[in-house]
């Protein structure tokens, strides 16, 4: 559509053009039918696929993830993610029967449609999947859709603008690339739905401008993400799981755990196995860190907020128990611990995005919940435990987008289950059925026997 970086005032008319086209033409695409729109499905899928090379290298240039972690969450959770709506769409958008409650001959329904002219805003640290997947979902439904790629990553922003156009006319779904000018100006325009994965701060503006409309939004945010581990959980397997989750996407994901509560006995062997696993996965014999193996942090603002979060939590008592090495030429920071923690640090406060994870100590299980109900909802809770009454306390007590019970990420993982947050972490769900339902309305049709 448009060249990279360039401004909303250099493309503004043809924003305004294709979006008139796209207002034009939201009746036929909602006319379509199942086989329709499974057909523009299976040409997504083939051009994901067709340029996966292409698309793993573009995101490594713009984010130096590691080769392996990009195919997965950028190719084949994309490809995984359209095959379960082929799989099932044509189930998905039969009208529901519900048996009328006053007249037994006549019929009522709920018909699933679409929302008409779709915004869908992508975040930095998944560039494609994050856009991709809501697409499908937005294309299953119904919808005409512009998309706008995060400008922090512009060569993944190019590759997306040239599949999206090799699939799709630009009256039913269109690319833009620039800076945050052209998102900003995309927000003025009287979508039917937008649709924003990124930061709290970040979703409060889309949602003002969304309010401006009446649209509706689906805002997938963030917070801080705890994780409980009680008395008598295999810490090994702990240290192992909190390992691997600050390595991925070198802790950039907004379901990757943020805090832990642990007893004081079991503290040291968490730090031991977290260390010996960072140590075995991410590091040379010569002690050295492999970077190919963790993606940098994204730029440098947010490099330097996280250096501000670490050197306040050291400058107030925290020990760095394991790690604590964060290099500024090239944005790399070795997945780090730190202990003797407390609410007042700055790092406690706000969500981290890195691959540092405070660590703190608790007497009882009312404590911990305590401290997590007097705080903004998160995201996702991670809870670890072997006692089924303890679990079940900490679900009823608490409030998160999602759970996931002795592991972590598996809540999202599993597309037949609804992911999104809850107030400050997020308004709305998708994956799989779920994200049909987010991009449809849910239309009421009551039909009267026909006087004779």
């Amino acid at each position: 559509m448009t060249g990279t970086q360039q401004t909303a005032s250099q493309i503004s008319d043809d924003i305004a053009r294709v979006f008139a086209l796209q207002k034009a033409n939201q009746w036929n695409v909602k006319a379509t039918t199942s086989a329709e729109r499974r057909l523009k499905l299976t040409k997504l899928k083939d051009a994901v696929a067709a340029h996966a090379d292409e698309i793993v290298a573009a995101v490594l240039e713009d984010t130096r993830k590691p080769e392996p972690e990009i195919r997965v969450t950028e190719v084949l959770n994309i490809l995984g993610n359209i095959q379960l709506i082929l799989d099932n769409l044509d189930d998905w958008m039969k009208p529901t029967e519900v048996t009328p409650s006053k007249v037994e001959t006549d019929r009522a329904q709920i018909r699933y449609e679409a929302r008409g002219v779709c915004l869908i805003l992508g975040p930095w640290n998944f560039p494609l999947g994050l856009v991709f997947g809501p697409l499908a979902a937005a294309v299953a439904a119904g919808n005409c859709c512009i998309l706008k790629l995060t400008d922090l990553c512009p060569a993944t922003e190019k590759v997306a603008a040239k599949i999206v156009k090799s699939v799709f006319e630009e009256n039913e779904v269109a690319v833009f690339e620039g800076d945050v000018s052209v998102a900003q100006a995309l927000l003025e325009l009287p979508f039917n739905h937008i649709f924003f994965t990124g930061s709290t701060r970040v979703g409060k503006i889309v949602m003002a401008a969304a309010a401006k409309h009446l649209a509706t939004v689906t805002l997938e945010l963030g917070g801080k993400s705890p994780v409980i581990i009680d008395e008598g959980a295999d810490v090994d397997k702990i240290a192992a799981d909190l390992a691997g989750a600050k390595q991925f996407n070198g802790g950039q994901a907004c379901i990757c755990p943020d805090y832990v509560f642990v007893k004081e006995d079991q503290k040291a062997r968490l730090v031991e196995g977290f260390k010996a696993n960072v140590t075995k996965n991410l590091y040379g014999e010569d002690g050295k860190i492999k970077k190919e193996g963790i993606a940098q942090v994204v730029n440098e603002a947010n490099f330097a907020r996280v250096k501000g979060l670490f050197d306040d939590a050291v400058a107030q008592g925290a020990t760095v128990a394991v790690g604590g090495v964060l290099e500024a030429e090239d944005r790399t920071i070795h997945p780090t611990l730190l202990t003797d923690v407390n609410p007042q640090m700055k790092i406690l406060q706000e969500e981290i995005f890195a691959p540092v994870l405070p660590v703190m100590t608790y007497d009882n299980l009312d404590q911990a919940i305590s401290y997590i109900e007097e705080r903004d909802k998160p995201l996702a809770l991670y809870i670890y435990s072997n006692d089924e009454a303890n679990v079940q306390k900490i679900l009823d007590r608490t409030s998160s987008g999602g759970v996931t019970v002795n592991g972590v990420f598996s809540h999202y993982l599993e597309n037949r289950l609804p992911f999104g947050g809850v107030n400050g972490s997020g308004m709305g769900s998708y994956h799989g059925y779920f994200g049909f339902k987010a991009f449809s309305h849910e239309r009421a049709v009551y039909i009267h026997q026909a006087a004779a």
